[in-house]
C-alpha cells in the first residue's frame, strides 16, 4: 500500500504549475512515525500525554499535537483538532468520555489540572485511544507534506519560491529526507504564520528551506537541510523572549536534527 502525497507548486507568473509526488509505503510511515514518537515521546505510552512547563497546552500523540483548553489560544498552531478529523475520516471513533466531536477544547484547563489527572480514567482513556490510533497518526504526519509546500510557496517571496521548492523536492527523493521533513514541519510548523516570529524571524520548514543553498543531490541536500535547520533554531533562541528560557532545549533541538543527516 502507497500513500501518494501531491506536492502542488503554485503557479507563479509565465510558469505553469508542476507536480511532483512522493510515495510513502505504510511501511515507510509507520518508520516515520516510530521515530517521530521517539523524538517527541521516548517511544513510551505515558510519553503520548503531556503538557510541558511553561505552554498554555497539552501535547498529544506521538507528535505532540497541540490541543488548547476552552478559550486559549497561543501563537503556536492547534494540530490535534485536525487530527481528531482525520481520524474520524479514516473510521476511527473518538472516546466520548474525553471529547464529543473533533472541534472539541482539550477538558484540561491547565497544566496542574491535567498532571493531577494523570491516573484518572478519563487520561487512561485519552492514552488507549492514542496507542491505538499510532498508525494513523503517522499517516497524519505524512500526510500533512501534502498542504505544507502550497503553503510555504504562496508565503515565500516570488523570488525565492523556486528554490524552496527544488529544495524541498531534492530533500524528499531520499528516505531519510521524506523523514526529515515530516518530522520538521510536525515539530516547527511550516513557518508561514505571522505569530510564529521573534523579532521578525521564522523558524519553521519554509525558513529551514530558504536557508539552504540550491542543490540537486538527494544525500547533499538532506545534510545542507540538517545544517540550515540547526542554524534556524539557534536563531530562534537568541531572539526569543527571555522568560521563555528556550536556551534549555535547544541541546535536544540539536540532538533530533542530527537525525537527519
Amino acid at each position: 500500500m502507497k500513500w501518494r502525497v501531491a506536492l502542488l507548486a503554485l503557479p507563479m507568473a509565465a510558469i505553469p504549475s508542476v507536480w511532483a509526488e512522493v510515495s510513502v509505503s505504510h511501511a515507510e510511515a509507520m518508520s516515520i512515525g516510530r521515530k517521530i514518537w521517539q523524538n517527541e515521546c521516548g517511544g513510551t505510552i505515558a510519553g503520548l500525554t503531556s503538557w510541558n512547563a511553561g505552554e498554555d497546552f497539552a501535547s498529544l500523540g506521538i507528535g505532540h499535537f497541540i490541543w488548547y483548553p476552552t478559550g486559549r489560544r497561543g501563537p503556536f498552531e492547534e494540530s490535534f483538532p485536525a487530527f481528531l478529523h482525520f481520524a474520524e475520516q479514516h473510521g476511527a471513533k473518538l472516546p466520548e468520555e474525553v471529547m464529543a466531536r473533533s472541534d472539541a477544547p482539550c477538558p484540561w484547563n491547565s497544566r496542574a489540572e491535567f498532571l493531577a489527572a494523570q491516573s484518572s480514567a478519563r487520561m487512561k482513556t485519552m492514552r488507549k485511544f492514542l496507542a491505538d490510533t499510532i498508525d494513523l497518526q503517522a499517516q497524519f504526519l505524512v500526510e500533512r507534506l501534502h498542504h505544507a509546500l502550497p503553503r510555504m510557496l504562496d508565503s515565500a517571496p516570488p523570488g525565492e519560491r523556486d528554490r524552496v521548492r527544488q529544495n524541498f523536492q531534492v530533500v524528499a527523493s531520499t528516505a531519510r529526507g521524506c523523514y526529515a521533513l515530516v518530522d520538521y514541519v510536525n515539530f516547527k510548523g511550516e513557518g508561514v504564520l505571522a505569530t510564529e516570529r521573534y523579532q521578525g524571524l521564522g523558524w519553521g520548514l519554509l525558513q529551514v528551506l530558504e536557508g539552504m543553498p540550491a542543490t540537486t543531490d538527494g544525500e547533499a541536500g538532506r545534510k545542507k537541510f540538517a545544517d540550515s535547520a540547526a542554524r534556524v533554531l539557534r536563531e530562534r533562541v537568541e531572539r526569543s523572549p527571555a522568560e521563555r528560557h528556550e536556551k534549555r532545549w535547544l541541546p535536544g533541538w540539536l540532538n533530533r536534527v542530527a537525525t537527519y543527516r
